[in-house]
């Protein structure tokens, strides 16, 4: 499978959606769309990167830009932690990895002792045009959304 690279356009992928809707890449044509990759819902960093993002949602709506959380959960997960949080933004489940192969982010990872494979914290910007133009890999959560703003203002 193709894997995204800086300056190309991203290749058009479909996804389930919380709120019953189906996500598709090119149906967003003419506005940016940030996408934000992580581990797990109901989780500290998960929860808190979700929750910066949503606290500074008026920023992302004035420099027109959508959010959408990816990760392998199920939709059912994903409707109780968005709901939970509060989240005005959709969550992406890629429970068969389609995604995650498309931006590369699932690595091998070691907790408590073991190996196992699993997504790396990860955020990609998109333009208008469907160009991939920003990446952020092995995210901390703590200065990542200014990270992310300033790239937003820099487009």
């Amino acid at each position: 499978m193709t894997q995204v690279r800086l300056g190309e356009a991203v290749p058009d992928f479909t996804l389930p959606s919380t709120g019953d809707k189906t996500f598709q890449l090119s149906a967003l044509k003419g506005k940016r769309v940030l996408l934000y990759f992580y581990p797990k819902d109901n989780t500290p960093g998960c929860t808190l990167e979700g929750q910066n993002f949503r606290d500074n949602i008026d920023f992302f709506n004035e420099h027109n830009t959508v959010i959408f959380g990816i990760s392998r959960d199920s939709l059912r997960m994903h409707e109780n932690f968005k709901t939970k949080q509060a989240f005005p933004f959709d969550l992406l489940s890629d429970a068969d990895e389609e995604a995650c192969q498309l931006f590369d982010v699932i690595k091998l990872k070691k907790l408590y002792g073991k190996e196992h494979l699993g997504i790396v914290r990860s955020t990609f910007l998109i333009d208008e045009n469907g160009v991939h133009q920003h990446e952020w890999r092995n995210v901390k959560v703590k200065d990542h959304l200014d990270e992310v703003k300033q790239a937003i203002l820099d487009l």
